[in-house]
């Protein structure tokens, strides 16, 4: 789970991407507002903020240095680029791949088994 937590004046907002799932949601202020799958490697929510305007988040990774990153814009202005490094997403990744050549193990044993 990729999580991006900002404050943008009166609003806390969190971005969460699942390297799972693809599943990714925008919190403003503890409330889900956006809310999508995605497995491309970027996107993009845009969310109303308490103050009437909205933000837009853009979630990518950075082609030279392999990090997450997640740019909030308020109004057209890029207010914060924040970024997770490639150690998290390796580590998320090679989780993965564990689990899925665990259940293919799994799997063709109870093949065996059953013949």
């Amino acid at each position: 789970m990729i999580c991006f937590k900002y404050s943008l004046n009166q609003d806390s907002v969190e971005l969460q991407a699942s390297d799972w799932s693809g599943l990714e949601r925008v919190y403003v202020n503890g409330e889900m507002v956006s809310s999508k799958l995605n497995f491309a490697g970027q996107s993009e929510h845009q969310v109303p903020l308490k103050d009437g305007n909205k933000a837009k988040f853009q979630l990518f990774i950075d082609p030279q240095t392999e990090e997450v990153m997640c740019r909030i814009y308020k109004k057209g202005q890029l207010v914060a680029s924040l970024k997770q490094g490639q150690q998290n997403l390796s580590r998320a990744q090679n989780l993965l791949w564990q689990s899925l050549l665990g259940v293919s193990m799994v799997g063709g044993l109870v093949i065996l088994m059953v013949h």
